[in-house]
């Protein structure tokens, strides 16, 4: 939903507002950044995420100050980027980077109900290692006592995309510097085995 919040100064063109591109930038992010503040005291946290709809689920500890203080209701903003590549130009002026982001406002609502609880862990958990819940042992009512869950509801956002080569200025156009783009991605590794696991099987979920 466009906002006086979500409304950007410079670059109108680059802004979307539609879940079609919204979500999958959610979606494809592992985490993101909220950012609040307390007694004018500035706050930015980077934590995991994950979302269902249009609901986004975090988690915390029940004693984090963190959780404890958006957890009471403060306005928050969200945000997360993804890096596609860096636009290099034959000035450094005009250098840019390909990007697609999503900022978001909302306040934290403390969920309750035991089944979405379990429902929002176990959708973090497979945000971050798809296949990962099944495999593991059942968690226990001490861990979930010692845990919040939180979910925002996805009203107030906005996208950011940049594609693109360099806009270079047309007297830059026949200098001998390159310019051109560098294509970033986030990749994972092979799956280094804790001491404890060197003689388990690698489960097929990350092969």
């Amino acid at each position: 939903m466009q906002t006086i919040r979500t409304t950007p100064s410079r670059l109108a063109k680059r802004t979307y507002y539609d879940e079609a591109t919204i979500h999958p930038i959610l979606d494809e992010a592992l985490f993101c950044t909220i950012s609040y503040a307390v007694d004018g005291q500035p706050f930015s946290i980077p934590t995991a995420f994950a979302r269902r709809g249009n609901t986004i689920y975090i988690h915390g500890s029940v004693g984090s100050h963190f959780i404890r203080e958006i957890q009471k209701g403060r306005p928050v903003c969200m945000s997360v980027m993804l890096v596609d590549g860096l636009v290099l130009a034959k000035s450094a002026f005009s250098h840019s980077v390909n990007y697609r982001s999503v900022i978001l406002f909302a306040t934290a609502e403390t969920v309750t109900d035991d089944t979405e609880r379990m429902e929002a862990l176990a959708l973090l958990t497979d945000q971050l290692i798809p296949g990962r819940w099944a495999d593991l042992r059942p968690t226990t009512a001490s861990e979930m006592r010692k845990t919040t869950v939180l979910a925002f509801t996805i009203s107030e956002a906005s996208a950011k995309v940049r594609t693109g080569g360099p806009n270079d200025e047309p007297e830059d156009l026949d200098l001998p510097t390159w310019a051109g783009v560098v294509p970033m991605r986030t990749v994972r590794l092979a799956p280094e085995p804790a001491a404890s696991s060197l003689d388990t099987p690698l489960p097929n979920y990350l092969q």
